[in-house]
């Protein structure tokens, strides 16, 4: 067996679903479409029959496939933990091996593989967005207004940028002698669409006088390759990112998106040998932060009397690892916030990655779903620890007509600190790395 597992290697993994149906109450795509092949005891069903013979690779099986958010809320419920998302991607795996990748699929991976393009593509599209955008409303994204290829032309997006950040952070901070280095994966979406979160750990890295190191060849997680069924360019930016990591002594990756987490983390150590070695270094930002003793110096910052109202918003990447509390007790410890729960607070926000691409009337109803729990908490902002889901919450937001802004947890975090500038220090060598 390769570095991916077939649809055949799951056959044990397939066989112990029983079609109880606990999945049912759990899937927010059924919830929306009421068809038995969106459910996960559905979708077991469906590759059974491929893999026995029964049921032919065509158009109906590519589109039961495609309709999961793989957002893992079936395996949390499972009496008999049928990883129901992995079985998904290798049938994708399956799909794009035997028919090849969809128009999109071959559009986002071929950009994916190449990082100077992306450059080139978002510069240019911070320089053109005002031919190709307007804002509805001021304080929220972006809205197209006229069709872009794979892209809903009612949806919301976020701001270009012409400065990656890259280009905002230097590549290196010193801290104290005796911390480990800590490398920082920012993924694409803060290198390109959400920048200031990336400064924003840079911030609170310095508060904590910690070393940090953001490697600049480093790439795409492979997350969006992984979706699409695109072994091949997995593969190839595991790679990449391998090589980019190497040759400094770190103590740890963290991340400050989700998926990023799920991607260079939970898919790294599975892909084994110099792939795993660099998974598990990877830890969550949040859990690292509250390691790290930041909640208890937040606790002793002066309390504001105006205080902004926050609840926040379980992104699943970080749900089925049980990374709930951490981001949660960073918010509790704020001076200018008052944290509140909102219902529904773990239910998945319907992006999906290329879901909401195939999809967005499905993934539109699902976060119309989550908008009316955002809106019953009374939350001028809603906190989240993933770029995919602010891009997806804002959108749904924006539908809902709701005044609320979406933000990272790191965001907040950073605002309440001592503003400070970053200069570039001098890298170590890997002699120097305590």
């Amino acid at each position: 067996m390769g570095r991916h597992k077939t649809l055949e290697d799951f056959r044990a993994e397939i066989d112990k679903c029983v079609k109880c149906g606990a999945c049912q109450a759990q899937c927010a795509v059924y919830k929306s479409l009421r068809r038995e092949s969106t459910v996960a005891r559905g979708k077991i069903a469906i590759a059974e029959a491929l893999l026995d013979k029964e049921l032919p690779l065509g158009e109906r099986f590519v589109l039961d496939m495609s309709q999961c958010l793989l957002c893992g809320s079936c395996h949390d419920k499972c009496p008999n933990l049928v990883p129901t998302e992995e079985i998904v991607m290798a049938a994708r795996r399956e799909i794009a091996q035997r028919q090849g990748l969809s128009s999109f699929g071959k559009v986002l991976t071929g950009v994916l593989k190449r990082p100077k393009l992306m450059d080139v593509l978002a510069k240019a599209g911070g320089r053109l967005e005002k031919l190709a955008f307007r804002k509805i409303p001021d304080h929220s994204g972006l809205r197209l207004r006229f069709p872009v290829p794979f892209i809903a032309r009612e949806r919301s997006l976020p701001e270009f940028t012409t400065h990656p950040l890259r280009e905002r952070v230097p590549e290196y901070l010193a801290g104290r002698a005796d911390a480990s280095l800590t490398a920082f994966f920012s993924g694409c979406m803060i290198q390109y669409s959400y920048p200031q979160v990336g400064e924003a750990l840079a911030r609170i890295f310095r508060f904590l006088d910690l070393p940090l190191w953001l490697p600049p060849q480093q790439g795409c997680c492979g997350l969006p390759a992984q979706a699409a069924g695109d072994a091949a360019t997995v593969d190839a930016l595991a790679d990449a990112n391998v090589a980019a990591f190497a040759g400094r002594e770190i103590g740890q990756v963290v991340t400050a998106c989700a998926s990023c987490n799920a991607g260079i983390g939970k898919h790294y150590r599975e892909m084994g040998g110099s792939c795993a070695v660099l998974g598990n270094k990877v830890e969550d930002v949040h859990r690292f932060l509250v390691r790290q003793g930041l909640v208890e110096k937040l606790q002793q910052l002066p309390r504001q009397q105006e205080r902004v109202r926050v609840t926040y918003h379980d992104p699943c990447h970080l749900r089925t690892q049980g990374i709930t509390a951490e981001p949660r007790a960073l918010l509790k410890a704020l001076p200018q916030v008052e944290f509140v729960e909102m219902e529904g607070a773990d239910r998945c926000c319907g992006l999906g990655g290329t879901f909401s691409v195939y999809h967005y009337d499905t993934s539109r109803q699902i976060g119309s779903r989550k908008a009316d729990g955002i809106a019953a908490s009374g939350a001028a902002l809603v906190a989240t620890a993933c770029p995919g889901c602010m891009l997806q919450l804002q959108d749904s937001i924006n539908h809902a007509g709701l005044a609320t802004r979406v933000c990272h947890v790191l965001e907040l975090v950073a605002q309440a600190l001592p503003a400070e500038g970053f200069e570039s220090d001098p890298i170590p060598t890997k002699e120097d790395c305590p």
